[in-house]
């Protein structure tokens, strides 16, 4: 089975059981896509933020065969099916699931991430102070954005709080900087 198709497979078995509601798997891999092309070929450690399903988070970690993925998923069942999956794609040896909300692993891991993403994770002010505390200096925020620019959606305090700078909205994902 080739990587898309055990991709598509793991998703599909995620989705089956309600835990993604995109209707087009298809489509919401390609979208996914447009966060792997963003995350550096000098990162090594990335966090998903709210994993749920396991998008992005899955597909960046199978096609950033280079990079340490952790998924933080505070429901149970979900990080369940996240690690069914993780195994299912043999990505055992680089990818960990967290059962756990974010705030327990910034008590752990403050300032160790190359990389934070996070798809319908939280209100923007929420994330921004998570990838905040993640992320290392000159680290990157990739987040999904909806289909409409709202300039208001990410206030420069909040931003300024957090330490991040906006780097600008591309393909329907929006990258900020840890300063």
């Amino acid at each position: 089975m080739t990587d898309d198709a055990a991709l598509s497979a793991a998703l599909a078995a995620i989705a089956e059981r309600g835990a993604i509601g995109e209707r087009s798997l298809p489509v919401a891999i390609a979208h996914a896509d447009q966060f792997t092309v963003l995350v550096p070929r000098t990162a090594r450690r990335l966090v998903d933020l709210g994993s749920g399903g396991g998008l992005p988070g899955l597909v960046v970690a199978v096609r950033c065969p280079w990079l340490q993925v952790t998924l933080v998923e505070r429901r149970t069942r979900r990080a369940d099916l996240l690690r069914r999956a993780v195994r299912a794609l043999a990505l055992d040896d680089r990818v960990t699931v967290l059962g756990v909300d974010v705030r327990a692993v910034a008590e752990r891991h403050r300032g160790t991430f190359d990389v934070v993403t996070a798809r319908s994770f939280a209100a923007p002010a929420i994330t921004a102070h998570w990838a905040g505390e993640l992320l290392v200096a000159g680290g990157l925020l990739i987040v999904s954005e909806p289909p409409s620019d709202d300039a208001d959606r990410w206030p420069e305090a909040v931003l300024e709080l957090a330490g991040l700078f906006d780097q600008g909205r591309e393909l329907g994902v929006r990258r900020f900087v840890r300063r």
